[in-house]
């Protein structure tokens, strides 16, 4: 094989990496943003009062993934990886947590320019909710990270091919031994 196919093979792979990596976040925040949904529908109905933004939560986890995918990019959050696994991940949380933060504004900004209304309006219309509403809303992006930057700096440490088998394969019947994975 020569340079040129080599060269290829290897943007071709790395794209399709990329593409698998997308997807695993979308999933993943669809299913936290159904699940928050969900919960937000169940408590309205509780006072009769209807909600029907479930395509949000899909809309929002295919931008957010792309917010995070930029975000790896950007190096954001690179900067504490030799340090226990514990501050990359606490870390890259708070980080983009803030950035979906502001992507948020951006949202609302935009918002009130397509629908003619000014972005002065797309801002207050993001105030007039209220800051306990922004707060809660920030503090379950920053808990709902925790666990997914987790995996992903174990995938980092470990091999991403590790993660996969010890949640994907089937361990032995002696109490889970995982020393073949140590091996690999």
């Amino acid at each position: 094989m020569n340079d040129v196919n080599k060269k290829k093979v290897g943007w071709k792979q790395k794209l399709f990496h990329e593409l698998i990596e997308y997807w695993i976040n979308v999933v993943y925040l669809a299913l936290f943003f159904g699940v928050f949904t969900n919960y937000r529908r169940l408590i309205m109905a509780e006072y009769q009062i209807s909600y029907v933004h479930y395509g949000i939560g899909l809309i929002k986890a295919l931008v957010f993934a792309k917010v995070i995918m930029i975000g790896g990019f950007l190096r954001l959050g690179q900067k504490l990886e030799s340090k226990s696994l514990i501050f990359p991940t606490l870390y890259k949380a708070v980080v983009f947590s803030i950035l979906v933060g502001l992507f948020s504004v951006l949202e609302h900004t935009v918002r009130g320019l397509l629908h003619g209304r000014g972005v002065a309006e797309g801002f207050n219309e993001l105030i007039s909710k209220g800051t306990d509403e922004l707060l809660a809303g920030c503090l379950v992006i920053f808990f709902v990270f925790i666990p997914f930057f987790a995996f992903k700096e174990l995938g980092r440490l470990l091999g991403e091919n590790k993660i996969r088998d010890v949640f994907f394969r089937r361990t032995s019947a002696k109490g889970g031994d995982l020393s073949e994975l140590k091996k690999n």
